[in-house]
């Protein structure tokens, strides 16, 4: 058995040998990691910081969000600088719940608070794991604990973002979610200080999904509503993918294509399959191949201005 210099623990794991009879234990190894990787991220970190709050700024909407995450921020700032004072530091949880329907933009903001973490020497990697039930869940006995830790391993140092994670507690397939819940929740006690869980799905799933099981409820206290974008949203993000892509509209094309996003943000409440941005991108994919069938017959002799204008037609003609 060999004494560890540092805190003083045996093991008989052999990680590092220094001179003079010098042993580091994997414990005391994995602390020191974290401290460097965190001190680099603290003195590279803000100069990304305005950055990525910039990148969050730019997205369309989302008002309540960017206000709730921007709180969350302040409350790192200033735990850290408790800790440079010499102060306790407050005992809180990092890890998250995203209520909303789909296509509000979860994914998009989960990679960017995975980033911001990172800048705020949270995390010390910043990177974003996606998965769902079948990402977590096997189909045998046992083998569903094995496959949930090999999951969060890869998202050590980062956010484990679970989508409908409301369906790990459906009553029908409540025996290997649960054994999935059940590991994941010992995880993130383990390795709370460079591991993020964000936790997805509808609202009233979600709410359900917390109450079946009383370790979530402790583990997850901060809870972000993604509202449905409105009807001028809609149009806005269309019209964003369209400047990316450096696309223009004629003149005719603008008033329907403004009164085509009202009308499909009045029937979101009586269409189940109503995905926000999700339709937009749909729009805009089936907007661009009837413009290629309009165009395709002129191929030779198009001018970079046909190429990049949509028209009425591209807009609303049957595929």
């Amino acid at each position: 058995m060999k004494k560890c210099s540092f805190c003083g623990s045996t093991t008989d794991e052999r990680y590092v040998d220094g001179p003079n009879g010098v042993f580091i234990c994997s414990e005391c190894i994995r602390i020191c990691y974290l401290s460097i990787t965190r001190n680099k991220s603290r003195k590279m970190g803000y100069e990304d910081l305005n950055r990525l709050l910039s990148e969050l700024d730019s997205l369309t909407g989302l008002k309540t969000l960017k206000s709730e995450i921007l709180t969350l921020i302040n409350q790192i700032k200033i735990a850290k600088t408790r800790e440079e004072h010499g102060l306790s530091a407050v005992s809180t949880s990092n890890h998250l719940v995203f209520m909303g329907n789909p296509g509000t933009g979860k994914t998009t903001v989960a990679r960017i608070l995975a980033e911001i973490y990172c800048a705020l020497g949270v995390l010390s990697k910043g990177h974003l794991v996606e998965t769902d039930r079948s990402g977590l869940v096997a189909g045998y006995v046992g083998q569903t604990a094995i496959k949930t830790r090999d999951i969060a391993d890869k998202a050590m140092g980062g956010i484990l973002f679970i989508d409908e994670a409301y369906s790990l507690s459906e009553e029908e397939k409540n025996s290997f979610g649960k054994e999935a819940i059940d590991t994941l929740l010992k995880i993130m006690e383990d390795k709370r200080e460079d591991f993020i869980v964000i936790v997805a799905g509808y609202p009233d799933e979600m709410k359900k999904f917390l109450k079946s099981n009383p370790g979530l409820e402790s583990r997850f206290n901060n809870f972000i509503n993604f509202e449905d974008y409105s009807a001028s949203e809609l149009y806005e993000i269309f019209v964003g993918m369209c400047k990316k892509h450096k696309y223009v509209f004629e003149t005719a094309a603008m008033e329907p294509l403004a009164q085509y996003f009202a009308d499909l943000y009045e029937r979101k409440n009586r269409d189940a399959n109503y995905a926000n941005a999700r339709d937009v991108r749909n729009f805009f994919e089936k907007t661009l191949k009837r413009q290629s069938n309009r165009l395709a017959p002129f191929s030779n002799n198009l001018t970079s201005e046909e190429l990049v204008t949509i028209t009425k037609e591209d807009l609303f003609s049957d595929i």
